[in-house]
């Protein structure tokens, strides 16, 4: 056995615990998210019964967001396996919209459980209920310790909205069960039972937060808006610095789905063969790829007669050096 430290501490001690890292790391999404929707479901009747025995507003809130969290879960689960399915003749670009579909509905939940814990928090504001305190912070200590384990499971580095979508679920009841857990010591050392809604209206407001920003998020892949991190003069012209490139218009640049970038323009060219084209279109579908675009359609084109008078329509004339733009 090998040990260091003044404390001796073993690093064998520490294998099985190495070896719990391992197996969820190596888990796809799917399985995590199999597992959170156990441990949820698990928190949930808890706190649900903890809630009513307490008869914390804080802690039902707490509650009704893991139900709302149960819901998100199935959902993405289901979301991510049909996502998975190849394109067909229904679907030509493919099911991948289906996980952002799955995340948009997420976080709509979101904002309406927001909603109703506010209307309750009022209710209790009005007419002031007590609160047993031992049940609430025991339930609430047990939630926590759940939402760090989902935490965990799920990561942090979410690409795919919809794991996001999960994980904001799950983030928002890890800090709702830190605002139960603080507003139940005010409540025993003080007996100021508006602690309890108060910490409801935090929770909401967290809530609020995450589910703007993510309905934010997936409504701008629906109206195909420029994806983040993109500026597409930039693209436009690292296009436009290729060899044999004239110019370029008619651009289109849209997310087909959080992690699926596509592309679409017309290029002019030199006059050139077809397989000097080819190697033409290839530079620029390397240019592309390497700036994180993940399919482009380019129509080559060796003449200037056509062009839209729009936005990113830059064709040079001969003897004409106007700009005309065109893009979506």
């Amino acid at each position: 056995m090998r040990c260091f430290g003044y404390y001796w501490v073993c690093l064998s001690e520490f294998k099985p615990l190495f070896n719990i890292f391992i197996f969820f790391m190596n888990m796809n999404k799917e399985k995590r998210l199999a597992v959170t929707f156990l441990v949820t479901t698990l928190i949930l009747v808890g706190e649900v019964i903890g809630g009513y025995l307490s008869n914390s507003l804080a802690l039902l809130s707490d509650a009704g967001h893991m139900v709302t969290d149960a819901l998100a879960i199935a959902l993405g689960f289901v979301a991510a396996y049909i996502s998975k399915r190849p394109s067909d003749r229904n679907a030509t670009l493919g099911y991948q919209r289906v996980g952002v579909l799955a995340a948009l509905i997420n976080g709509l939940s979101l904002l309406v459980i927001a909603v109703l814990i506010f209307h309750e928090a009022y209710e209790r504001f009005l007419s002031p209920h007590n609160v047993g305190i031992p049940v609430m912070l025991g339930i609430a200590v047990l939630g926590l310790a759940g939402n760090l384990l989902m935490i965990f499971i799920l990561g942090h580095n979410h690409e795919d909205l919809n794991i996001k979508s999960v994980w904001l679920h799950v983030l928002g009841d890890t800090l709702s069960s830190v605002g139960v857990i603080i507003s139940g010591i005010i409540i025993y050392f003080t007996g100021w039972v508006y602690a309890d809604p108060i910490a409801s209206i935090l929770i909401g407001g967290i809530i609020v937060l995450g589910g703007v920003r993510l309905v934010r998020d997936t409504v701008s892949i629906f109206l195909n808006l420029t994806p983040k991190g993109f500026n597409v003069e930039t693209l436009i012209n690292k296009i436009k610095d290729i060899p044999d490139v004239i110019d370029i218009h008619h651009v289109h640049l849209w997310p087909v789905a959080h992690d699926n970038i596509a592309f679409s323009a017309h290029i002019l060219v030199n006059d050139q063969t077809l397989s000097e084209v080819e190697k033409t279109k290839k530079r620029i579908e390397d240019v592309l790829h390497e700036s994180g675009v993940d399919h482009s359609t380019l129509q080559i084109e060796s003449s200037n007669e056509t062009c839209d008078n729009n936005l990113y329509c830059q064709v040079n004339h001969e003897n004409n050096n106007d700009e005309h733009n065109h893009v979506h």
